[in-house]
């Protein structure tokens, strides 16, 4: 069975000792309240990582990542943090292509791949996000700009690599706005790129990929989204900066 996974993306939110305490109750709450199988990732901005990296070091119930990386191993490229720095101090995942890094910083495919490749190089865990703009599902383009994404960012990848890398599935328009995809149109674009890596690799890697919504997800919508048979948990924007409500979506997998 392929891994459930819950991820919270802390964004450029919370200061060194807001972000410790938050981090505390989350390891907390998942300790006594937390009786499945899911895996409970928490992505910090880089001020947070080492001392969240010890923590989860020393408590294994949950994990820890960083929310982008550079794509050089090393260099003169002032106020970037490389793969092989965020896997010193103690981080397994990284997430890579969310759609704020791809509007507001221009990242683009390629770049992404060469990013991908340098995580996987420092074995960390990418968290690949695809997803179309609001004008790109209004004029039915979607699907075609999640192929794209898939064919130019990870279908590079030998089968051993890619079976490394947990998906992202985020409608753009769904994200910081309130407005949620459907269950029964988030299920449709995981149907649809599980397809994809079928048709790419086969069908046991497909089965195996973990595929997560990321979209406003919250404590209302988790069970019915995570319901769905193509959708393995969940990338949490808002809700993951407030213990309660992230242990909750946590807890939808028990």
């Amino acid at each position: 069975m392929r891994k459930k996974i819950v991820a919270g993306n802390w964004k450029m939110n919370l200061d060194y000792t807001a972000g410790l305490s938050l981090f505390s109750e989350v390891l907390n709450m998942v300790n006594d309240e937390v009786t499945g199988s899911q895996e409970v990732v928490v992505c910090s901005p880089y001020i947070h990582l080492n001392s969240l990296g010890q923590l989860a070091k020393e408590n294994k119930s949950v994990s820890v990542g960083a929310q982008n990386c550079h794509q050089a191993e090393s260099g003169a490229f002032t106020g970037e943090i490389s793969a092989a720095m965020i896997k010193s101090v103690g981080a397994e995942y990284v997430i890579l292509g969310h759609s704020e890094r791809r509007q507001y910083f221009g990242e683009t495919d390629a770049l992404l791949a060469e990013k991908v490749n340098a995580a996987l190089k420092n074995n960390l865990k990418p968290i690949f996000c695809i997803g179309e703009t609001l004008d790109e599902r209004n004029e039915n383009r979607h699907f075609n700009v999640i192929k794209q994404q898939l064919e130019n960012g990870i279908f590079n990848l030998s089968e051993e690599d890619f079976s490394k890398l947990v998906l992202a599935y985020e409608p753009v328009w769904a994200i910081g706005t309130g407005l949620t995809a459907t269950p029964e149109q988030a299920q449709e674009v995981h149907a649809f790129i599980r397809k994809e890596i079928a048709a790419k690799y086969d069908d046991s890697i497909a089965d195996n990929t973990t595929i997560l919504y990321g979209g406003s997800c919250n404590p209302k919508n988790a069970a019915e989204l995570f319901s769905q048979s193509d959708i393995d948990g969940g990338l949490i924007g808002g809700a993951s900066l407030k213990s309660r409500d992230f242990v909750d979506i946590v807890k939808t997998f028990n």
